[in-house]
């Protein structure tokens, strides 16, 4: 996992728009994104698997994420963009799920199972956050896929760089 401290690498990779009813696919790069604050990173093994369900919701119940504009929120999985799109309509998913599907990205954050029961390149569960400057400011992940994130350190560090969480 990248640590604390460490430069995140920048990726591009097709997604979800946060409109339900919008079903296109476009691209998402981080450094386009961080021209408008902080990212929170969340990557998770599968779409509509119960425990990634749990860990994506419990994202998107946080208010706080919702309220504040210039954080980002990019869900990231290798799943395909199409089976992201059918996830965030019945969750009511409100941020942007990305695909990595060949596992580039959660490679190069050094959160990738290279097998998960039978399914080559899988994200491990994880997060990060990552300041403007492309700083990882807090970094998180675990090889339970059952263990879920606590938020609350990922709400301390977004209020260290200036948000009011």
């Amino acid at each position: 996992m990248l640590s604390e401290g460490s430069e995140a690498p920048d990726f591009q990779l097709p997604g979800t728009t946060t409109d339900p009813t919008d079903d296109a696919v476009r691209r998402h790069r981080l450094v386009d994104a961080l021209e408008d604050g902080p990212v929170v990173l969340s990557f998770y093994l599968f779409d509509f698997h119960p425990a990634c369900t749990d860990h994506m919701c419990s994202l998107h119940d946080l208010a706080w994420v919702d309220l504040e504009e210039d954080v980002t929120v990019f869900g990231v999985s290798t799943d395909k963009s199409f089976s992201h799109g059918a996830f965030a309509e019945r969750e009511g998913l409100a941020f942007t799920l990305l695909s990595d599907s060949d596992g580039t990205v959660a490679e190069t954050y050094d959160v990738l199972y290279d097998e998960f029961r039978d399914h080559k390149r899988v994200s491990k569960r994880s997060v990060f956050v990552i300041d403007t400057d492309r700083t990882v400011r807090y970094a998180w992940a675990t090889d339970d896929p059952s263990e879920q994130p606590d938020w609350g350190p990922v709400r301390e560090t977004l209020a260290t760089l200036g948000g009011d969480f």
